[in-house]
This record gives C-alpha cells, structure tokens and sequence, in this order.
C-alpha cells in the first residue's frame, strides 16, 4: 500500500507515536507498504514552529532533516497535476493545506493517513483513518 502522512500523522510518528492507532502503527511500519510526505506537510511543521505552536528540540529546519532520517518516507512532489486536481476534491474548508493533501492522494492513487475528520469525509480519496 502505498500511504500518504498528512502533517500531524508525520509529527506523532516521530515524536508521539502512542497517539496513532495500532492500525496506523502497524501500518506505516508494514515493509510491504511505501510511505510518501508532501513537502507542503515539511512547510506546515515549519510555520508551525515559527509561530510556537510545536515545539522542537532543535532548530526546525534541523529537527525536519533529522526526522525525514528517522521517518523514512519519499517525497510526493508538488506537481501541475496536483495542483490542477485540487478543483477536484470536495472539502467542507478552505485550508489550501489540506486541498493540496487530498488532491496529491488522488492523483498519486495514495491513501492519505489522518486523524482530521475533515478530510476522512473526502470521497474522491481512499483513506486509512487514525481513529
């Protein structure tokens, strides 16, 4: 299977792995399945350690270089294709994040792994949910 971490899903991997599911664990620690990271999920950590809502042991830009090592996953690029899709998936908010999520899941035939309610409601993606 191949599975994309929303933001929080990377972050609780690496630093609270007890708040996924044991479906969600198992999972993303299943050899058989690739897991995948949209750099729009890196920026997302970024801001929000500039804003003080994470708080990281290190330098952000370190603590992500450090934490892609610990969490190996390959990059799911930011495409036209992926950007063109995003007036192709129904969510219920405006968060440009999300959008690009849910459009990289579609046109990569990804499933997106989340705990937001919002984009598990998404019907034009598969999802693996962390609840």
């Amino acid at each position: 299977m191949n599975l994309l971490l929303d933001t929080h899903i990377f972050l609780w991997s690496v630093l609270e792995p007890s708040r996924l599911t044991p479906a969600v664990r198992e999972a993303l620690t299943n050899g058989d399945n690739a897991l995948w990271l949209s750099p729009i999920s890196l920026w997302e950590v970024l801001v929000l350690a500039e804003k003080g809502r994470l708080e990281l042991d290190t330098e952000p830009e370190a603590w992500a270089r450090t934490a892609l090592k610990q969490c190996p996953v390959r990059e799911a690029a930011l495409t036209h294709a992926v950007t063109l899709a995003c007036q192709r998936v129904t969510l219920p908010h405006g968060d440009p994040a999300d959008r690009l999520l849910a459009a990289t899941a579609l046109v990569r035939n990804l499933t997106l792994v989340t705990a937001d309610r919002r984009l598990i409601d998404t019907p034009e993606i598969t999802v693996l949910a962390n609840r």
